[in-house]
Order: C-alpha cells, then structure tokens, then sequence
C-alpha cells in the first residue's frame, strides 16, 4: 500500500500541565486525532505515526498537512513539534530531541519550519495560510489561544465579522471553554435569542430586536470558533448552527416590514409584496450562485478575485443588512431601512451574476484560480 494512504497514528510526546482552552495539549491532540479520523494512541515502534510535542500547540491544519506527507516534520527553531515519522530510525530520532526539546539532528524527514514566510497551501479553502506552531508556557497561553482564535476565522466574512465583534467574540469564547460550555449550548442560546429577536422585530419594537439580534449575532460567531478552538465540532451542531443561518434571515425581513406599522411607519401594500420579492427572490438567488460557482471552480466565488472578497464585506447578507437597518432607525425611518435593503439585494444579485458570467467566460481561456493562493 502507498505510504501516504496509511492513517499514521496520533502520538503525543512528553508532558505539560499547561491548559489551552481548558485542556492539555495531549487531549488536544488526541480530538484533532478524531478529528481528523487518524488512530489515536500506541502503534508499535516500526509503525507510521505522527508524533506531537506536548511541549507545543499547534494548528490542525499542521496535522493534515503532515498527514498526507510521510517522512515529514514541523518545526520551530529546529525543535520537532509534529512529525509524520514511517521508520523505527525517524521515530527515535524525533522522539528524543521532542522530549529534549532540542533541535533535531540531520535526518532524511522533509522539513516545515513554523517561521517560513512562505506557510503552506489550504485546498480546502484555496489559500496560502500560515498556521500557528508555538511552545506552550503560562506566560504565550494569551497570544496562542489569540493566534488559534483568529486561525480559527476561515475564509473571507462581512464587515462586522471581520472588523466590529472578534474581540468581543474572543472573550465570550475563552468564557465558554474554561466554564466547559459546549458549541452546541452556545448555539441553542443564539437560537432562543435569534426568535426573540423576530418577534420583537414584528412588532415593531425595533432597539429590542436589534440589541437581542446582535447579542445572537455575536453568539453565531463564537459556537464556530469555540467548537474550532476546542476541537469540539460536530455532525448536528454544524448543520443546526447552518441551518439556522440559513433560513432566519428571511424572517427577520419579514418580521422588520411587518413592524413598520406598529411603530407608525407603515409600508403601502404594493410597497411591502415588492420588498418582500425583491428580498427573498434576491437571498434565494444570491445563495444558488454561490453553489453553482463552487460545484463549477471548485471554490466560493468571494475567493476568486480580490474584488470579490472585498464586496463580501458588503454583501447582501445579515449583517451588513441589519448595518443598514440600523442606520434606517437611527434617523426614525425603520421603513426607508428595509426598502433601502431590498435595494441593495437586488444590486449584489446582479454583482453575483456577472461576477459568475465573467468566470465562466474566462474559464475558456483558461483555468481560473483564487487570488489568495
């Protein structure tokens, strides 16, 4: 069998008593282990494994790097941090220089140095990243649990994501790891909230809706990024926490174009069925497109060019929309918010479509590919 179809077997090497998110690093690399589908514990001494130094923490993206590269190892000024070790001879080499945290000796192993500039290829995303590897201590746990919290963040996001609420989310996730909070508890308290937030909008009591809206928003950041840190993802918790992004957003449209009238900004009749259209015809295209470009390129259309990673911070998804409600009530007008936001629906729904039929036009040229790789 082909060395690089074999699962080496996850290995942690040495002790530390120093926690990360709550747990020692040799329970954090036994849950990438799961993770990640690789054998946790013993495999016998001429066996495939991948060996982690508990001395150090660092990305999964190193595990599933290595993983798919036998005789490879990860370093940190020369120190082994993780090794995908196939001989008896490179298992003791890394072995011992891991519990000497010593640099390793000259080896036939291929080289990743953690402080290379260049950093490695995520095919998942279509990115060059550079993931974190650094030893664990009392005084670098702050700046590691930070560096894995922002690791944490993938791909592109809108603006209030990326700017307004990580510090925020941050807090809140260190919180929840060290009170032993799960993901999915973080996500059933964002959905409590994310209902309350509907009714609330449907009555027109729009501060009330958009306070418990931002409180849920900021929730919906930190179930990924906890269950990301913590290594505690799951089959349900995954699609519950996308299932809800999903399908809320039309109803808060609705429920905010419904509350107009209570608040005494009432939308005409034929003004409120063009609103709702727009909106859900444009949210239900937007996100087909989104589909069809990935199934055709292989990678999500915000990716491609840096045009349109940047109109992703503006696109016509939850947040930026509730920034543009919010600026609506800021002036008394919650009605010109939600008109102005089914505007802005339909404007990215043509950006979105000429955006696809650019890529398909330049794919017969040639192949197209992400400008973050």
């Amino acid at each position: 069998m082909d060395a690089s179809a074999i699962k080496p077997a996850m290995l942690s090497i040495g002790a530390n008593p120093t926690l990360i998110w709550g747990m020692t690093t040799a329970e954090r690399a036994r849950r990438i282990a799961v993770a990640q589908g690789l054998p946790a514990g013993g495999s016998d001494a001429s066996g495939a494994a991948m060996l982690a130094n508990a001395a150090f923490a660092f990305d999964p993206a190193w595990t599933a790097h290595l993983g798919a590269r036998p005789a490879s190892v990860l370093t940190s000024r020369g120190v082994p941090v993780l090794a995908h070790v196939v001989t008896a001879e490179q298992r003791g080499l890394v072995e011992a220089a891991m519990r000497a945290n010593t640099p390793l000796p000259a080896n036939d192993l291929t080289v990743f140095a953690e402080e290379a500039e260049g950093g490695i290829f995520n095919e998942a995303l279509r990115k060059r990243e550079r993931p974190f590897a650094a030893e664990l201590t009392p005084a670098s746990v702050t700046a590691i649990e930070r560096a894995s919290y922002v690791g944490a963040y993938k791909g592109v996001t809108d603006l209030l994501t990326k700017y307004l609420w990580p510090e925020w989310a941050l807090v809140l996730t260190r919180l929840a790891a060290r009170a032993g909070i799960t993901p999915n508890q973080v996500t059933a308290t964002g959905t409590v909230l994310c209902i309350v937030a509907t009714i609330a909008f449907w009555y027109g009591w729009f501060w009330t809706g958009l306070a418990t809206g931002l409180t849920f928003m900021v929730l919906d950041t930190v179930d990924g990024k906890l269950a990301r840190c913590t290594i505690t993802s799951s089959a349900l918790g995954n699609a519950w926490d996308h299932g809800i992004d999903l399908v809320h957003p039309p109803f808060w449209w609705w429920a905010w174009a419904a509350g107009c009238a209570p608040y005494g900004r009432a939308l005409t009749d034929d003004t409120f069925w063009a609103v709702m259209a727009a909106m859900l015809t444009g949210y239900v295209a937007q996100r087909l497109i989104e589909g069809a470009f990935i199934v055709r390129f292989g990678m999500h259309i915000h990716v491609w060019r840096r045009f349109d990673s940047r109109f992703r911070l503006i696109t016509a998804r939850r947040n930026p929309n509730m920034v543009i409600l919010f600026a609506g009530l800021l002036i008394g007008r919650p009605d010109w918010g939600i008109v102005a936001v089914a505007v802005w629906t339909i404007v990215s729904l043509a950006v979105h479509l000429v955006r696809l039929a650019q890529a398909m036009v330049e794919q017969r040229r040639a192949p197209i590919a992400s400008w973050l790789a």
